[in-house]
């Protein structure tokens, strides 16, 4: 049995791969467009919402891993994949590339990475499972026996 052995149930290990995947199509699909279709933004709310859209981004990508090596791959990958979405923005219509929005998808992911790896009780927060029961909190134990690195 999956959560006897400390592994995560299969279906959470993929639906784990599935949420980074669909934030950074979501990202793709936003920044494709001339026109995002939200309310008018002041350049400190635009810069609030990389730092946040970035930060979540991080911290699901960060949740696939464990350890602070894991940790350190995932600011980078999503800080990467930050630049090459400005570098996407300059090919389309009404769009630009703008090196602040890079800086702030990079700390955002930063911050967010560090609240997640650094404070257990806010990591263990965003792991407990929506479910209620026993089935839940074999999930979550589960879930936490895959997040600690091999020894």
């Amino acid at each position: 049995m999956a959560a006897e052995s400390g592994a995560a149930p299969p279906s959470l290990s993929r639906i784990r791969h599935l949420w980074p995947l669909a934030i950074a199509a979501l990202i793709f699909v936003a920044s494709s467009r001339s026109r995002v279709a939200a309310p008018q933004v002041t350049l400190i709310d635009d810069k609030i919402v990389h730092f946040a859209v970035y930060g979540l981004l991080a911290t699901l990508v960060c949740r696939l891993g464990g350890g602070w090596r894991a940790a350190a791959w995932s600011l980078l990958a999503v800080s990467v994949y930050g630049a090459s979405d400005e570098w996407h923005q300059s090919f389309v219509p009404g769009r630009s590339m703008e090196l602040m929005d890079w800086v702030a998808d990079t700390t955002g992911a930063a911050v967010a990475i560090a609240l997640y790896m650094g404070w257990a009780r806010y990591r263990g927060w965003l792991e407990w499972p929506l479910g209620r029961g026993a089935r839940a909190t074999e999930i979550s134990a589960a879930a936490q026996a895959a997040q600690k690195p091999a020894s």
